[in-house]
């Protein structure tokens, strides 16, 4: 194992991690150049069109140290000429070939959870920062993940091919700060172009020297078991021909096709279809040891059988040992924060979207689904996610993936209701019992790093988002702003007004705190006399009736017109408290004294058309488009 080396890619959103990892795969051949192309890690088409990570991405990577970079091509290498030079690398056993498995990381907070599974399957990582942006709010997030798990940190400084000079001063502070965050030494921190390719060969050099080679998993049993075969299942998807493919990293042991193994949290026994590596894409090898990172197929075609987390086991039979006791220790279950019921557009189409959500959720663990119903809508599921980018994305891949085609809710969060002493808790506002005593809401602890010139700016959106107890420190050359703010006010509109308030130099990072007893009320939406339930919401009651006045206004300009008059009314209680009324459409019947006909066949028609419409008022039923509930979660 000393020439395995098994790192990731951590950072803000943004600053620049596919395009290093593209440069690595260039440098050590991974892949050709002819097939080379932005982005090559990131496979969805969501994340090509956004230009973000949404799914980590493990690869295997061969290098040979004494090639140096003999093969590979700076893109810019005429205007840059000292990073296109074929220096080798100085590094011990240069003669031998290493190994080195990558998993790049999505950036943005919502993906935290798939940052939190990487860290559990490598010894080290790069922890890469934006020249033009500097240290954000999710930098320094990741760095404390990445210090708890124990990973050795090699601190680069992306982007630096924009600038001219590279002993620019700003270069020099952030190359200050960045080594004072990893308690090193400036000159330490690796200054990279992922563009040009700049500065890649010599972090290369520092993930061979400074990664330490793979560990040996620390046995949590006390009893030996000979030829034990231990990996952690860190990611997984769905294959039509070989089933269920689990993303491993091996701990102990090795793992063959045709091997029997078991599945330590579900029991299930199955034998191996096929083991591989990610180089990026799934190819079959004869076996996978200690030490590395590949896959296993399992032929396993029941989703509920395989969970991200769990531990591939091969033990020896007979054994009499429960396989639970063998678990890799070190994961934790993600805690959903937003819930969506999602229902499909076409009745027909529910075992459809039942087939994506649970393939979805091989892919992303997070995910927490359970079946749904609703009067109007029909039969759906009720969905949990880490944050609003998590829903959006989700839907999105729904409809591309899976052509499943769907109309969501308001996005809501988990309430605890408390009634005689009893605790439950409730993710939709229709489901709030008629008799309670007391609501508590979610709070989430809030980091905020800003430029200390927007500090005004950010202490404004205070009262506007309930934000409380807030602090400020320095935090190299910026501002961290430590708060509390209930969880409902963050999933709403807080990204997009922070960033405005800021000019979109502001970042932030969140984590679940604790519930508190809070004076909410919940108002019912109604369209032309009937309940959408998906439009309930909580209120806070100082707020309430302006909140709701909001809604029916909106609702009025973004729900387009019928045949019949529509009443837009928020009500509490059965209590209206706001409205509005969308008039129906008219149908012109052409001029008086022109085109012909006189006034009593006219009023005939006006007449007719009048009944139609109160015909229509009372059997007419409007359906709201998953556009509205779209616009609907904006403040």
């Amino acid at each position: 194992m000393e020439t395995i080396r098994n790192f990731c890619i951590i950072a803000h959103i943004d600053h620049g991690k596919s395009t290093l990892a593209d440069r690595l795969l260039e440098i050590t051949g991974t892949v050709e150049s002819r097939r080379m192309h932005a982005q090559y890690l990131d496979q969805l088409d969501l994340e090509q069109e956004r230009g973000i990570t949404i799914k980590m991405a493990p690869v295997r990577m061969a290098y040979h140290p004494e090639l140096g970079i003999s093969n590979f091509e700076f893109r810019n290498k005429e205007n840059n000429p000292a990073a296109a030079q074929n220096s080798k690398l100085k590094i011990k056993n240069s003669g031998s070939e290493y190994i080195l498995n990558l998993i790049d990381t999505p950036g943005h907070s919502d993906f935290a959870y798939e940052v939190s599974r990487s860290l559990n399957a490598v010894e080290g990582g790069i922890l890469l920062v934006d020249a033009t942006q500097g240290i954000q709010a999710q930098t320094l997030s990741n760095f404390r993940a990445a210090k708890a798990a124990g990973l050795t940190l090699i601190g680069a400084i992306n982007k630096i091919d924009l600038f001219k000079d590279r002993n620019d001063h700003a270069l020099a502070e952030l190359r200050k700060e960045v080594a004072e965050l990893l308690g090193i030494g400036p000159e330490d921190v690796f200054m990279v172009s992922g563009k040009t390719g700049e500065g890649v060969e010599q972090l290369l050099s520092a993930i061979i020297e400074k990664v330490p080679p793979p560990k040996v998993a620390n046995s949590n049993f006390k009893f030996q078991i000979s030829n034990l075969g231990r990996a952690l299942i860190f990611d997984s998807f769905y294959d039509d021909h070989k089933g269920i493919v689990a993303s491993v990293r091996v701990f102990e042991g090795a793992f063959e096709r045709e091997d029997p193994i078991v599945l330590a949290a579900t029991g299930t026994e199955v034998k191996i279809k096929e083991v591989g590596y990610f180089s990026p894409q799934p190819k079959a090898a004869q076996s996978i040891k200690k030490g590395e990172i590949g896959y296993i197929a399992t032929g396993i075609k029941d989703t509920s059988k395989v969970k991200i987390g769990d531990t591939v086991l091969m033990i020896p039979k007979p054994y009499t040992i429960d396989p639970q006791t063998l678990a890799l220790p070190g994961y934790r279950e993600p805690n959903p924060v937003v819930f969506v019921s999602f229902y499909p557009e076409d009745a027909d189409d529910y075992e459809n979207l039942k087939r994506g959500l649970e393939k979805l959720h091989l892919n992303d663990s997070s995910l927490h689904i359970e079946p749904d119903q609703n009067e109007i809508l029909g039969r759906g599921f009720k969905v949990g996610f880490l944050g609003k980018l998590h829903f959006e994305i989700t839907a999105e891949r729904l409809e591309r993936e899976f052509d499943a085609r769907v109309v969501s809710t308001f996005p809501s969060v988990v309430y605890k209701i408390v009634n005689k002493g009893k605790e439950e808790f409730i993710t939709k506002p229709e489901d709030l019992p008629n008799e309670y005593d007391e609501i508590w809401e979610p709070l989430v602890r809030i980091n905020i790093l800003v430029p200390s010139n927007y500090l005004a700016s950010v202490l404004s959106l205070q009262n506007k988002f309930r934000i409380e107890d807030l602090t400020t420190k320095t935090v190299v050359n910026s501002i961290d702003i430590e708060a509390i703010m209930p969880l409902s006010e963050l999933v709403s509109d807080f990204d997009d007004q922070l960033k405005s308030a800021t000019s979109g130099y502001a970042s932030f990072s969140y984590e679940f705190l604790d519930y508190r007893k809070a004076d909410v009320v919940k108002v019912d939406n109604f369209v032309a006399g009937e309940i959408i339930p998906g439009l309930s919401r909580f209120f806070p009651r100082e707020s309430v009736e302006r909140e709701a006045r909001k809604m029916v206004e909106k609702l009025k300009i973004t729900l387009p017109k019928q045949q019949f008059p529509q009443a837009l009314q928020a009500k509490i209680s059965g209590k209206v408290i706001a409205r509005e009324d969308i008039p129906a459409m008219r149908k012109e019947l052409g001029n008086f004294g022109k085109n012909g006909g006189d006034r009593t066949r006219k009023m005939k028609l006006w007449q007719k058309q009048k009944r139609g419409k109160e015909k229509l008022k009372a059997m007419g039923k409007v359906r709201i488009a998953p556009e509205v509930f779209k616009e609907l979660i904006k403040k």
